[in-house]
């Protein structure tokens, strides 16, 4: 095997152990981890396999098979930071309801302490039987 052969199939290996490990570890969580893991099969599967992607290149009509690489690793990135900013909006859309419904609950929060006497007395400590 050529060098950069055996150093493409090393990388694709310990990236897919550490994206294994950090979910195990529950910092990375399930559809992250799938598109770190097929990445990190497709660089092993490329660095085992070189002549696969030529022969890719030349039915795609590319001249220079490396150049393919770059725009379909540019082309992934573009989908996973897509992917990203969509989590994003929806992560922060929840958060916005959460706050407004937060919002709502401490302004009622009063009005329910007011209607009990005994919660004005000292919020803090739990009534006590003297």
């Amino acid at each position: 095997m050529i060098t950069y052969q055996i150093t493409s199939t090393v990388m694709g290996i310990v990236i897919a152990a550490i994206i294994l490990m950090l979910v195990r570890r529950d910092h990375l969580h399930g559809p992250y981890a799938t598109w770190w893991i097929s990445s990190a099969v497709l660089v092993a599967l490329l660095g085992f396999f070189p002549r696969l992607f030529d022969r890719l290149a030349v039915q795609l009509g590319v001249s220079y098979s490396p150049i393919l690489a770059v725009i379909l690793g540019l082309g992934l990135l573009l989908v996973k930071i897509l992917t990203m900013d969509l989590e994003r909006s929806r992560q922060e859309r929840l958060i916005r309801r959460l706050a407004q419904r937060m919002a709502i609950l401490e302004a009622q929060a009063p009005l329910a302490t007011a209607a009990d006497p005994a919660a004005e007395r000292n919020p803090q400590q739990p009534d006590v039987a003297e």
